[in-house]
């Protein structure tokens, strides 16, 4: 805490503060800063804004994921052509999540696709990887119907388990200005 002269006040200084509203109370954001300012290595960002990261990535992912295996599920499709169309509607719905706040930071739509594919494509692919390897590993989960305990519940456990593997490996994405460290400039509009 330090006393401003004149005023009598205090004000306290927060690890993370960045002066954004949006972020004052930014484990995340103070994540992201050591990696955009030149601080790099693991221990130069939290667990805590490596799993915000994965989580906004996951966000995307699990609904291109769960859609692809409805509809396949739902149009009898084979376990192959639902496992494609799962992972192709995942970086659909993980870039255009990513894009959508670079765009509304004035971004045009081909800079913010090129930035979101060097922000996501990593982490995606390490979550559709452990999902879809995990959903195939559980006996019975693909040919489950849709009123299935078996079919939420497989999707739920791939889902946790893309989430835990993906989290150290962008923690390791963000530590070197990488992954979702590349976008995060743009979020709030920050960066435009």
């Amino acid at each position: 805490m330090s006393e401003e002269h004149g005023g009598g006040s205090r004000t306290a200084a927060r690890p993370g503060a960045t002066g954004h509203p949006m972020h004052d109370a930014g484990a995340h954001h103070a994540g992201h800063a050591a990696a955009a300012h030149g601080v790099r290595g693991w221990r130069s960002v939290g667990w805590r804004s490596a799993a915000q990261a994965t989580l906004h990535c996951l966000t995307g992912c699990a609904i291109g994921e769960v859609l692809g295996m409805v509809l396949g599920t739902a149009f009898g499709l084979s376990n192959g052509v639902t496992v494609v169309l799962s992972v192709a509607l995942a970086f659909v719905f993980g870039y255009a999540l990513t894009m959508r706040g670079m765009i509304r930071a004035g971004l045009s739509v081909g800079a913010a696709l090129r930035i979101a594919l060097a922000a996501d494509t990593v982490s995606i692919v390490v979550m559709e990887i452990i999902d879809n390897l995990t959903v195939l590993a559980i006996p019975g989960a693909m040919d489950a119907g849709l009123a299935s305990v078996l079919f939420w519940s497989s999707l739920l456990i791939a889902l946790a388990l893309a989430f835990v593997v993906a989290t150290p490996v962008n923690r390791w994405l963000i530590s070197r200005g990488r992954g979702h460290a590349v976008a995060h400039r743009y979020h709030h509009g920050h960066g435009a």
